[in-house]
């Protein structure tokens, strides 16, 4: 082994052990250690920075905002609403109706877009049949995970791997290649769900847990208020002509650091004689006039003091006429994954106002509604912030992952999706891409950037909403860590692997040397990005099928699946990240279920792909 193989070996293992124990960025590790291989010398500049210009990484890019386009339009909520007209009121009808509902939405959007889309809708039909939401939300993030080895751009380790074959003169795997293999993995998947799994999946109901629902009975504005205790913390007040607010802006009177108020509106309303004028969101810099009424939150105590010092009326509602928040605003609810930043800050720490431009009106924890200043509270994993803001600033919260998830959408918001003109468009313009890329039109690649665009001149989505829809993190890591197999393949780092498993396992067989690296591959997606690990294993797979004098695609096709079915860790994807805390799920719940069915899936790829790809 020579000295830039154990330098190249080195450096890697370090990046996962970053990786694997949180103390590195996913993205920040790849880029240092494409840094270390280009400054050694082991790669040129061109050859590391050649992932920034991969068709994998503008393919993956383009998906991004055409996910963002279903979603913005409504054509993803609706598509999730049929499941609550096919299941039969039933433990086992759901689990299935779920499992293949969140495979078929995620063979064509994200999988972490599908779970986030289905988690309030598999939750209220839990709930209307009385059924524990833990028996059904891991299933549902499983599914979506599944279901991204449907299709070719389902999920990023299918196009590395087809890319794999591209670029050793072979013959790309197709749109619909990965079809049989996907359905017989679903169907083992549903088939191990309904005869063991939810057998193992635990019985739990969190006591006062946020109650989600389907896009057909989805709580109102309003409903979404009470069950936060809203009106007691919600307040108008009149602007008298003596004040000394007249005339000053919002930064500058600081009613939240003097008062602990929250102002929400203003509603100009300078003649009592006539009804008072629209209430509009407010700006740090928006002037207060006489006459004005602000729409405020805070404790009563608070605001009687806020009316008393600064000689303003508080009006009774009824007076006013107009509802507490206009319908220009918006609330949702969003839950705390276990990976949040915002863990262990308060609301004035993380800035969450200044950098959202947003307001966190309440907080439930443990079911409970926190009663104490809840800008000052350090926050945890697993509460639920109910957030008010324009409805533009709530469609781009829907895009943050990472720090929060948006699991209750009030019924006004979806409506308000549902009734634009450009569903359809949204729709035919995903069809027609899938139909270019089916038929070999455009290469791949084209096909989904010609949808990125029209997606954007269709006004399906602003240009800042599609790239609020990209997760640059994955983009940035996938363009990373690319030239690391040509760092591997010029230091024999891929010859060194694959003569090993060839030296063990070698000797039983092609089949032997292939479940050898399922294995590997599996046992890294527990810790590393399905991304990574299949940009790390690819060259592997291909090289091991080269030198045992076999076709590669049952390999490759192998390293996809075992990157994609990392089942027995709530860490180990997004999707099963993000209904922890909504099923109340513990990590020994993950391990239990998951691991069986990982380990299922495996044998399932060992039995087929040798029967689809013959050696």
């Amino acid at each position: 082994m020579n000295i830039s193989l154990v330098l190249v070996f080195g450096l890697l293992g370090i990046t996962v052990f970053g990786f694997v124990t949180e103390r590195l960025r996913l993205d920040l590790g790849a880029l240092l250690l494409l840094l270390s291989l280009t400054l050694s010398g082991i790669l040129t500049p061109t050859e590391a920075l050649a992932g920034f210009s991969d068709p994998v990484v503008l393919m993956i890019a383009g998906l991004f905002v055409v996910s963002g386009g279903l979603f913005q339009t409504g054509v993803a909520h609706t598509l999730g609403g049929i499941l609550t007209r096919l299941t039969r009121k039933s433990e086992a009808s759901l689990i299935v109706v779920t499992m293949v509902a969140a495979a078929f939405l995620s063979a064509f959007m994200s999988s972490a877009g599908t779970t986030a889309i289905l988690i309030p809708v598999v939750f209220n039909m839990a709930s209307s049949i009385k059924l524990s939401p833990s028996k059904v939300l891991m299933p549902l993030a499983f599914g979506s995970l599944i279901g991204g080895l449907l299709t070719l751009i389902g999920t990023p380790p299918n196009l590395v791997v087809s890319n794999e074959l591209a670029l050793h003169g072979e013959k790309a795997f197709g749109f619909f290649t990965f079809m049989p293999v996907g359905l017989f993995v679903l169907a083992s998947g549903v088939g191990f769900m309904l005869l063991v799994g939810r057998r193992l999946l635990p019985q739990r109901q969190r006591d006062g847990a946020t109650r989600y629902a389907d896009p057909e009975d989805l709580l109102s504005f309003d409903e979404l208020a009470q069950a936060y205790h809203l009106p007691d913390s919600l307040f108008q007040v009149r602007i008298h002509k003596a004040s000394s607010l007249v005339g000053m802006s919002l930064v500058k009177a600081d009613l939240g650091a003097r008062y602990h108020v929250t102002i929400l509106e203003i509603q100009p309303w300078s003649d009592t004689h006539k009804p008072p004028e629209p209430a509009y969101p407010v700006e740090p810099e928006t002037l207060l006039s006489s006459g004005d009424v602000l729409h405020v939150q805070g404790a009563a105590p608070d605001v009687a003091r806020l009316a008393r010092e600064m000689d303003l009326g508080i009006l009774p509602r009824a007076h006013v006429n107009d509802p507490v928040i206009s319908q220009e605003m918006g609330m949702v609810e969003l839950l705390l994954p276990p990976r949040s930043q915002l863990i262990g800050q308060t609301l004035q720490e993380s800035r969450f106002r200044d950098k959202y431009n947003v307001t966190v009106l309440s907080v439930k924890r443990l079911g409970g509604t926190l009663r104490d200043k809840v800008a000052a509270v350090p926050l945890r994993f697993g509460d639920t912030l109910l957030v008010l803001g324009t409805w533009d600033r709530i469609r781009l919260l829907q895009k943050e992952h990472r720090n929060f998830i948006v699991v209750g959408v009030p019924r006004e918001m979806l409506d308000l999706q549902r009734s634009t003109k450009h569903t359809l468009i949204a729709l035919g313009i995903m069809v027609g891409m899938l139909l270019m890329m089916a038929f070999d039109v455009v290469p791949a690649v084209i096909a989904v950037l010609v949808a990125a665009v029209a997606m954007v001149l269709t006004e399906c989505l602003t240009m800042e909403q599609a790239y609020a829809a990209m997760n640059w993190q994955s983009l940035v890591l996938l363009a990373g860590l690319l030239p690391i197999a040509t760092a591997m393949q010029k230091t024999g780092g891929i010859q060194f692997i694959v003569d090993t498993l060839i030296t063990t396992l070698g000797t039983l067989g092609p089949l032997s040397v292939m479940a050898g690296l399922l294995v590997i591959t599996s046992f890294l997606s527990l810790f590393v990005s399905n991304t990574a690990t299949a940009v790390l294993m690819a060259p592997v797979a291909y090289q091991a099928a080269f030198t045992l004098g076999v076709t590669p695609q049952a390999f490759l096709m192998g390293v996809a699946v075992a990157a994609s079915t990392a089942f027995a860790t709530p860490v180990a994807t997004l999707s099963s990240t993000m209904v922890m805390a909504p099923g109340g799920y513990h990590f020994e719940d993950y391990t239990r279920v998951g691991l069986v069915l990982q380990v299922l899936m495996i044998v399932a790829a060992l039995l087929l792909l040798p029967c689809l790809f013959p050696f």
